[in-house]
C-alpha cells in the first residue's frame, strides 16, 4: 500500500540514475521494512531545475507515504534503508544530494484499483 514519489533532477538520465532498477528493489524493501500489505505505487517526477543552498545542483528526494501507526524509530530505519538503496543507483556520489522522507498518509486517503 505504500505511496512513493521520487523527485529527481531531470538531467540525471538513466546512466546517472537507474530508476527502473531502483524501483524494482525499492518496492519490496518498503513493503518489507514497513510491514505493509498491498501493492506499492511509485511515481517518478523529473524536475528541470533543482537547487541546493541556492545553487543549481543535482538532487533526488524520495517520499514514502504510509498508513499511520508506525513508530518514529520504524520510519527512521526505513528512511536509512531507502537512502542506502538510493546510493547504489545514483551515480556521482557526493555530487548528487539525496534525501528521504517517510510520512503518514492523512485519514482522508483512499485507494481504488
Amino acid at each position: 500500500m505504500p505511496h512513493i514519489t521520487v523527485d529527481y533532477t531531470e538531467r540525471l538520465d538513466d546512466t546517472l540514475f537507474d530508476r527502473r532498477a531502483f524501483a524494482k528493489e525499492l518496492d519490496p524493501l518498503v513493503v518489507t521494512e514497513s510491514h505493509s500489505a498491498g501493492v506499492g505505487k511509485i511515481f517518478f517526477r523529473p524536475a528541470p531545475l533543482t537547487f541546493v543552498s541556492g545553487e543549481e545542483h543535482p538532487y533526488v528526494h524520495v517520499t514514502v507515504a504510509l498508513l499511520p501507526n508506525r513508530s518514529p524509530a520504524q520510519k527512521a530505519r526505513l528512511s536509512d534503508a531507502v537512502l542506502a538503496l538510493l546510493g547504489r543507483y545514483v551515480a556521482g556520489g557526493p555530487h548528487v544530494v539525496t534525501s528521504v522522507e517517510v510520512r503518514d498518509l492523512p485519514d482522508s486517503y483512499r485507494l481504488r484499483g
